[in-house]
């Protein structure tokens, strides 16, 4: 038998890395309006990159940030580059075989299959660890590795050979930090599993080879995979034919339609899932849908959101093309700095509200054309709509505390900010801010 042991193709190193029930707004302005008290303690950097698990307990620091959970793995060994090559008497040696693709594997998270932002990493590297498997975790493709294989023959035969990995798939949810009630009554900060789950697909280096139909091979490897591709039991097989390059097989040719057939008929890797507006009932409407404007009930209660023990807040701009931006409050704010929650409603604990600013007469929002990309700052717009883009989860800390974290419905991401300076722009994170700067408090004028 040969064994598969020679010349190794490499990538780069990998990299490491919500019955809706609805709340009154009394009772929401209640809870939310207490006085910060007994406040959790504030988490450290290395704390908050640990691995967590829906149950675990949070901190305040993480009210403004989100984990991925790995939820279920599958490996499949995977054949992505195919030749068969004949060896006759006097051509064995060292061969320079070009395979042809056989099956292609995009690395994706979610429905973006895109990579903005670093929660897709962290999926990634928290199903690798899961595995004990060193998996891509950045956007790739096996389409664009190097198709040839150099390979030493030292017997003739017919050989299969090969370039194939492991394709890793399966599902996760994303935590999110926010109180829960106790079966005594008391509270405590604790992950749950908050919206934003999906799929995933990634793969491990390429390895390659070369496979006879008389070699034992263990089931179910990568080197079994491409015995298979060889049709061994057809008298093709064991023809005598010249040295090199053998014709593909019905079956490779089939598989290889079936590959062209779904690289083309399905979504495309890394396109993002804002194709245009949203519809007021969920995301993911095509361009050009009706946009429902808004009947906003909103509460009476006004607050500020404000950086926790110190005096900046989120000012909304007066000119709309603008980004809410951290500001002071002071008499000539303009009653910017203050916002009132409207169409609240909370489930499992976690509310959801509108965000509309006294000064501006507008609604908090990510513009569609952006929503995809890390890092894009928090507008305003008006008339307001009623759809996911202005709705925003937010997470609250145990009662006594006025500590909060805000999600964009939509996009999944948190809001935060890069640096405390007056205006910096509040921006959104796919995974929040890890250093805390994503938690806020929500307190009443």
């Amino acid at each position: 038998m040969l064994r598969s042991i020679g010349p190794v193709s490499r990538f780069g190193r990998s990299f490491t890395a919500v019955t809706a029930t609805a709340a009154t707004l009394a009772v929401t302005a209640m809870s939310l309006a207490a006085s910060p008290a007994a406040a959790a303690p504030t988490a450290s950097p290395a704390a908050a990159s640990t691995t967590a698990k829906p149950g675990d307990t949070c901190t305040a620091s993480d009210l403004g940030t989100r984990k991925p959970y790995i939820k279920s793995t599958e490996v499949s060994p995977t054949i992505t580059h195919f030749k068969g090559w004949f060896v006759t008497e006097g051509t064995t040696g060292n061969h320079v075989v070009t395979t042809s693709t056989q099956t292609v594997i995009a690395v994706s998270v979610g429905a973006t299959a895109g990579f903005e932002g670093s929660f897709p990493v962290q999926t990634l590297t928290a199903a690798g660890a899961s595995l004990g498997l060193s998996v891509k975790v950045d956007a790739s493709s096996t389409s664009t590795e190097s198709n040839a294989v150099t390979w030493n023959f030292n017997q003739p035969g017919y050989y299969g050979v090969y370039k194939g990995t492991k394709k890793v798939t399966g599902t996760y949810a994303s935590l999110n930090c926010n109180r829960v009630q106790q079966s005594g009554g008391g509270w405590a900060l604790k992950w749950i599993e908050g919206p934003g789950g999906g799929n995933f697909t990634t793969f491990t280096t390429l390895e390659e080879g070369a496979v006879r139909c008389q070699d034992s091979v263990p089931a179910n490897s990568i080197m079994a995979k491409a015995q298979g591709l060889l049709d061994c039991g057809s008298p093709a097989a064991k023809a005598e034919r010249p040295a090199g390059a053998v014709p593909p097989t019905a079956k490779q040719k089939r598989d290889r339609l079936e590959q062209r057939q779904a690289a083309t008929g399905g979504t495309v890797a890394g396109q993002p899932k804002v194709a245009g507006k949203p519809k007021a009932d969920g995301p993911g409407a095509k361009a050009g849908a009706p946009i429902a404007k808004a009947d906003l009930s909103c509460g009476s209660e006004l607050y500020r959101i404000t950086v926790p023990g110190k005096p900046l807040s989120w000012g909304a701009p007066h000119l709309r093309a603008d980004s809410v931006r951290l500001r002071p409050s002071t008499i000539f704010s303009g009653n910017l700095d203050q916002w009132r929650l409207c169409n609240v409603t909370e489930r499992d604990g976690v509310m959801e509200a509108t965000l509309w600013n006294l000064g501006n007469q507008a609604c908090a929002n990510i513009f569609p054309q952006n929503a995809g990309t890390d890092q894009t700052p928090l507008m305003m717009e008006s008339p307001c709509r009623e759809d996911d883009l202005q709705r925003f989860y937010i997470y609250r800390d145990v009662p006594g505390s006025s500590k909060i974290g805000v999600q964009n419905k939509y996009t999944g991401s948190m809001m935060g900010h890069d640096r405390y300076a007056d205006g910096e722009s509040v921006r959104q994170y796919s995974s929040g801010r890890q250093d805390g700067t994503g938690t806020y408090t929500l307190n009443r004028v």
